[in-house]
């Protein structure tokens, strides 16, 4: 089973969307641009957010298990995606690759 590299490549923060529709929260999301988890397989990295996994896991699992190529073509590397997560306030995309040993 391949091991996948998860990179936060950019955070989004709509403070207007938030002004307008959100309750207000005393935690909000704490993941960084950059930031940077390794997934065993199909394992969740400690400390990686529960909400975020359930967008990108369908994506991990498929490269985890040799797939790929998402979409026919839609990345340029075949054994990568760019997933955002649900979050429709301040989104976060990270970029899963495949690590080659």
């Amino acid at each position: 089973m391949e091991r996948i590299r998860i990179t936060a490549v950019r955070k989004a923060d709509y403070r207007d969307l938030q002004l307008e529709y959100e309750n207000p929260i005393e935690h909000t999301c704490d993941v960084r641009e950059g930031q940077v988890w390794i997934s065993e397989g199909f394992k969740k990295p400690e400390g990686f957010c529960d909400s975020a996994w359930d967008s990108i896991s369908p994506f991990v699992m498929t490269l985890a298990h040799g797939g790929g190529d998402f979409y026919d073509g839609w990345m340029k590397n075949k054994k990568s995606a760019m997933i955002s997560c649900n979050d429709g306030f301040r989104p976060v995309s990270f970029y899963l690759e495949v690590i080659e040993d």
